[in-house]
Order: structure tokens, then C-alpha cells, then sequence
């Protein structure tokens, strides 16, 4: 395949390392310093977009490849409040699209575990969830896309919680208590060169329940990504890693 990488940052250069190791090309990168140069006309002999770039910039760049006609991948997070006309035109279009708060193989098992726990806890009405989130100190948005994602799995199984608040934490010591009890608390932490840590927990007086996905390197991300990004070219709609997956 003929690649294009719109944001050439820890992320898409993650992605380049597998993918020219599997035998793909990457023929266009967008980055900071050409990022106004990039228009429809740049994907004329490209394959499938994928895109790590900034939450500001992932709606023009998803409307650009439509323009151009060109399948993308979408791992940026925090542009979903304009998700609804993004969603629309793709299908109007019979556009192709693969979009995922975390492409990681793993988290997407992690997603289906949280489902099943969220299914069960929901009629423990004695304990209290929560959700801990970890990145490195160069993410931009907060709560983490995988985290808001934990969070709507929960919402949907729980009647008590109405909504999720996020908290970033800047002391250790903050009490990590929800504002209100229709509200699933996510403490966010911007620590170090952290890939990505997500904790659910269950607690009550007598004990604690908790999962946890750790992300040891960036690498499970990119490797979904380009699996996805193989899996898309063909196809037109919109998808995410559970169509990949068949979670």
C-alpha cells in the first residue's frame, strides 16, 4: 500500500517503522513544518491515510481525504464533538473511514473485559467506580479518548451514573471522589514519557475490584492502526476495531 502519515509525530513515525518493515510505502507525511501545505491534491497517489495528528487539526484533515477520495484511519482523539457531521457525510459520500479512541489490539480486548464488569457491578450497588488514566506529559486533550470510552461503556450498564467528570490532577493527594453521585469520576495524570496506563476500579468498604491495560510502547497502537488502515482499502462506510476485531 501507499500510505500517507498525517501527523508525523512519536506516533506516526511508530507506524512508518512497521509499515515500511511489512513492505509498505509511505509517499506522503504531513508535519508541523508543512502541515498548510497539505491539500486533497497531496493524496493523489495514495492508497489510506492514517492519522496521529492534533484533535484541531483531525477534522480538516478527515474532510480533506474525502475530498480526495482516499480511505483514512483516524487515531487522533478529541475531536468527537464534530463526530456527527464527520459520520454523516462519510455515509452520504460512501466515504471509508476506520476511527477508534485506541487502536491497540489489547485495549479493544480490555474494552470487551470493561463491558463484562460493568454488566456485573451494576447491581452491586455497594461500590463506587471509578476511572485512572496516565499519559505522557505531551498529550494535548484530557480525559484520554480511551478513557471516555471506558467511561460511556460503564454509563451504559449503570442507571446511577448519568455522565463522566474528568479531573486532572496535579497533587497526588486530591481526594478522587466524584462531585456528584450521577458522576463517574476519571482522574487524568500527564506523567514523564508514559505511553498509556487505564485503571477501572470498584470499591467499596470491604474491597476493590480493578483492570488495568498498561501499554508498554506506542508500537501496539501504530500495529492496529496499520492493521486497520490493510483492512479498509476497499471498503466504503464507517468503521471501528470492533468490525476489525469481531469483538
Amino acid at each position: 500500500m501507499k500510505i500517507a502519515l498525517l501527523g508525523y509525530g512519536k506516533m506516526g513515525k511508530a507506524v512508518e517503522k512497521i509499515a515500511v518493515a511489512k513492505g509498505h510505502e509511505i509517499v506522503y507525511k504531513v508535519s508541523l513544518e508543512n502541515a498548510f501545505d497539505f491539500m486533497p491534491i497531496s493524496l493523489q497517489n495514495v492508497d489510506v491515510a492514517i492519522d496521529f495528528s492534533m484533535p484541531s487539526a483531525a477534522v480538516d484533515n478527515i474532510n480533506k481525504c474525502f475530498e480526495a477520495k482516499v480511505p483514512i484511519v483516524v487515531g487522533t482523539t478529541g475531536w468527537y464533538d464534530q463526530f456527527d457531521e464527520i459520520k454523516t457525510r462519510c455515509l452520504q459520500e460512501e466515504q471509508s473511514m476506520v476511527y477508534s479512541t485506541n487502536f491497540s489490539v489489547g485495549v479493544n480486548i480490555f474494552y470487551k473485559l470493561n463491558k463484562i464488569l460493568a454488566k456485573i457491578m451494576a447491581e452491586q450497588e455497594e461500590y463506587e467506580v471509578m476511572i485512572e488514566e496516565i499519559h505522557h506529559t505531551e498529550k494535548k486533550d484530557h480525559p484520554s479518548g480511551t478513557a471516555i470510552s471506558l467511561a460511556n461503556q460503564i454509563i451504559q450498564e449503570h442507571q446511577s451514573k448519568k455522565t463522566y467528570k474528568g479531573r486532572l490532577l496535579y497533587n497526588e493527594h486530591t481526594p478522587s471522589q466524584s462531585l456528584k453521585p450521577d458522576e463517574l469520576l476519571i482522574e487524568s495524570k500527564r506523567i514523564g514519557d508514559v505511553t498509556g496506563d487505564h485503571y477501572v476500579k470498584y470499591e467499596s468498604l470491604i474491597d476493590m475490584i480493578e483492570i488495568r491495560h498498561v501499554a508498554k510502547s506506542r508500537y501496539g497502537f501504530a500495529k492496529g492502526a496499520l492493521m486497520a488502515a490493510e483492512w479498509l482499502v476497499g471498503k466504503k462506510g464507517i468503521y471501528t476495531m470492533d468490525d476489525i476485531l469481531s469483538l
